[in-house]
């Protein structure tokens, strides 16, 4: 047989077929590899650089998971707000790799070792021991979905991008030519008469006709509008709903104290300023003059010159005190006083505590309540999905929303509501659930079609640490209208003159400025109106005073002296004028004025900051695959 296979391999047709069969695959391969070469993966270019898709991917969702945390249960992210997540993180991968490459052109580079330290640095990495904790390290990166090489990458960028960033800022101080003037608005102080014409002071006007009335009604619809009502019949399983329904024994409870004993104990803690001295000596004379009087600020530079360390440990456990002696007097140590020099392993230290927290455990009787519901949402948590199961089933089955089984343990609604869960008579609606699971009831109320048959919806309840299920009918709808003459005629005509008295005290104020104007003194006018005017008291720009109304407030710093404004309250209209204008003097505050100056200068070397960021970026003139952009984030 084997002969007889080799004979026709020598004939020439069987050759034929087997080089036909050798090029198909050949074309195959070649094709599939021109695919793969001539398919793009870059989302954009920058100066011979490219972001791929699966880097603006990873960013991506991660950016969008952040934004869609104050959605409403249940709610995904739009078309809309997708795009926008995805335009802004795609503009800062292009920045950080225009700064990337920057950098890497002006040879700015991070050793391995200053890596690192700024890494162990970091408080977030800290174990209980207060030093760098490597499992926790592991743990977080995990936990945000990054590598460490990833997390590395990104520090290093960062430090790097950093030491640009402050050699172009780190000269920047802003002059006094602008300081002084930013300084002086700033702190500067002003008084105002002022004239309050109050609208509850307006005489009743007359009862109005009922053409007066009507044409008032139909002047302001707003005020007399009705909104959608929606007729909805819910069948709801929610978990706390359902937790109410089961007992829990002291037995039981006591049992979940004890094996969650850790949740219900606390560490103490103390805050504390120590001062670490070499000798006996110099630590008591460090001592004397703590109890003398001296801040903390002082207590750092006296302990620099004496050859002491001064050190602050905010609420900090025994055990992340690097001295056992130095921990043990800390948390026996009267908080506010200065303590005498303690002998500890590491030499001398003078310690005075601040905040003490004291450590515990809470005794069963005081949260045995707070146990019984804990324990009573982890059993309903445990039952919910199986009785999910089942009305979904039911439902499928064509069972009627009204005669799902009462097993289920359901909560029930049916009321006419509007979407934002009020009833026809302006009262809440009884809507049983989370808050989460009501929200989500509602939402989908003014969603679904009138009639449309129930399913059963899952929302996630945070509130719980689990899901609640919902299945709805609208029944009927009622558009939004106007509430019909005949049944507002009363209010009508008591919000017309509520209208004419907000007239009248608005008339008799505009009559007084117009007086200020042609003339007259603040307090001739106020006279002439009827009104005794009053001195507001002395207010700073950004302090506002209960002796001054809030919206004159607002205005008062925009005046110039002895111009007059009027402004509305909620209780009137009130006429003010500036009368004391106090200019602060810099070299009178010689603290404030140099902390203002700091915070402009931060505020500059922020913006040189930010336009040397956008310059780089522009100037590596980034193209974007708009094709590869709208994969990502299209829905």
């Amino acid at each position: 047989m084997i002969s007889s296979f080799r004979r026709y391999l020598e004939t020439w047709y069987v050759r034929a077929f087997f080089l036909v069969m050798v090029g198909s695959f050949v074309l195959w391969g070649v094709g599939d590899m021109l695919r793969v070469v001539g398919t793009s993966t870059w989302v954009a270019r920058i100066s011979g650089a490219s972001i791929e898709v699966s880097s603006l991917e990873t960013e991506f969702h991660r950016a969008l998971a952040t934004a869609s945390r104050d959605l409403p249960a249940g709610q995904e992210a739009s078309a809309a707000l997708r795009r926008e997540v995805g335009e802004r993180t795609l503009q800062r991968l292009i920045a950080e790799a225009a700064m990337r490459k920057e950098l890497t052109d002006l040879r700015i580079v991070v050793p391995d070792a200053v890596l690192a330290e700024a890494t162990r640095l970091m408080p977030v990495f800290r174990g209980a021991s207060g030093n760098f904790d490597r499992l926790r390290f592991e743990s977080l990166l995990r936990a945000n979905g990054l590598t460490e090489s990833a997390f590395l990458a990104g520090m290093r960028d960062d430090i790097s991008r950093r030491q640009l960033l402050e050699a172009v800022s780190a000269a920047t101080r802003v002059p006094e030519a602008q300081s002084n003037p930013i300084y002086k608005a700033q702190f500067e102080k002003r008084s105002a008469d002022l004239a309050t014409f109050p609208i509850a002071a307006i005489p009743e006007p007359p009862t109005p006709d009922e053409a007066t009335v009507h044409r008032f009604y139909d002047n302001h619809p707003d005020l007399y509008a009705t909104p959608e009502y929606r007729t909805v019949k819910a069948a709801l399983l929610s978990t706390r709903l359902m937790a109410t329904e089961i007992s829990i024994s002291d037995a039981d409870a006591r049992a979940y104290y004890e094996a969650h004993l850790a949740d219900h104990s606390t560490i103490a803690r103390r805050s504390a300023q120590v001062i670490s001295a070499p000798e006996e000596g110099a630590a008591k004379a460090l001592a004397e003059t703590w109890r003398g009087g001296a801040d903390w600020a002082a207590m750092e530079a006296a302990a620099k010159t004496a050859g002491a360390v001064a050190i602050s440990q905010d609420d900090a456990t025994e055990k992340q005190f690097p001295d056992p002696d130095l921990a043990k007097a800390v948390f026996a140590a009267e908080p506010g006083t200065v303590s005498e020099p303690i002998k500890g392993r590491l030499g001398w230290f003078v310690v005075r505590v601040g905040k003490a927290t004291a450590g515990g455990t809470t005794p069963f009787e005081e949260v045995k309540d707070k146990i019984r519901e804990r324990v009573s949402i982890e059993k309903a948590l445990e039952m919910v999905y199986d009785k999910a199961n089942k009305a979904d089933g039911a439902l499928a089955n064509g069972t009627a929303l009204d005669t799902l089984p009462g097993t289920l343990g359901l909560g029930w609604f049916a009321a006419a509501t509007d979407k934002n869960g009020y009833g026809t008579d302006g009262s809440p609606v009884p809507l049983p659930g989370e808050n989460e699971l009501r929200a989500a009831v509602l939402a989908s109320a003014f969603a679904s079609p009138k009639g449309e048959p129930p399913h059963l919806i899952e929302v996630a309840t945070p509130s719980t640490g689990g899901s609640g299920y919902y299945a709805l009918i609208v029944e009927d709808i009622v558009p939004a209208g106007m509430k019909p003459f005949e049944a507002v005629r009363d209010a009508a005509a008591a919000d017309w003159r509520a209208e004419q008295r907000r007239k009248g005290a608005e008339q008799a104020a505009a009559a007084m400025l117009q007086a200020i104007k042609d003339g007259k003194t603040f307090s001739d006018a106020a006279r002439d109106a009827g009104i005794t005017p009053r001195l507001s008291p002395v207010v700073a720009r950004s302090t506002p005073d209960p002796g001054l109304p809030l919206e004159v407030h607002r205005v008062l710093f925009g005046l110039k002296q002895t111009e007059p404004t009027m402004v509305e309250t909620p209780e009137g209209f009130v006429v003010a004028m500036p009368v004391e204008i106090v200019v602060p003097d810099p070299a009178a505050d010689p603290a404030g004025y140099q902390q203002l100056r700091a915070a402009v200068s931060r505020s500059i070397a922020n913006d040189l900051a930010t336009t040397l960021s956008e310059a780089v970026r522009l100037r590596s003139n980034p193209r974007i695959n708009q094709t590869n952009f709208d994969q990502v984030v299209q829905p």
